[in-house]
């Protein structure tokens, strides 16, 4: 049940630059999704990332906008829902979601790859919604589903499992 890189790829959900002003701590949801992001960078984990209507909500944030591979615009709110995604992801693997907002976009998404058999992990502290009330909700219900919830730094270090590993000292510089 530990978290392994390998076929592992982060799944960075709707962080955009008109949406990330309204959710609640922002600052943190945002520093925690670059935490994931660099660590998967480090250890080779595919990244990919959604934008909900980029007309209207702009791209994904600066801080994060160098790290998707690959990204794919989208009108549904379950990216699962968006003919394009399936091309989107690797194929098996775990797939550790971040994003906003929860109750809507990361929620839906979350659930749709729960339905089709995939291993989600959800970084708790990587997500955010306008209302704390309507995060701490979706996460429960996630959970309810099958989803496991973690933190970024969770992710991190069952990612590397040994403080030998060759790439431990960059992942660490993340957390400190």
């Amino acid at each position: 049940m530990v978290l392994s890189p390998d076929g592992a790829v982060l799944l960075l959900i709707d962080l955009q630059e008109r949406l990330m002003p309204v959710i609640a701590d922002h600052e943190v949801v945002v520093a925690r999704a670059v935490r994931l992001a660099e660590a998967a960078a480090l250890l080779d984990v595919p990244v990919r990332a959604t934008e909900q209507n980029p007309a209207g909500l702009g791209p994904t944030v600066p801080p994060l906008s160098g790290y998707p591979q690959a990204v794919m615009a989208k009108t549904t709110f379950s990216a699962a829902g968006d003919p394009g995604f399936a091309a989107l992801l690797p194929a098996g693997g775990d797939v550790v979601v971040a994003g906003v907002e929860a109750h809507v976009c990361v929620l839906q998404t979350v659930l749709d790859l729960l339905a089709a058999g995939r291993r989600v992990v959800w970084a708790a502290d990587a997500t955010g919604s306008r209302d704390p009330a309507d995060r701490e909700a979706a996460i429960d219900r996630a959970r309810q589903h099958g989803a496991e919830i973690v933190t970024s730094e969770m992710v991190l270090f069952e990612w590397l499992r040994d403080a030998r590993h060759p790439r431990f000292r960059d992942v660490h510089k993340l957390v400190r």
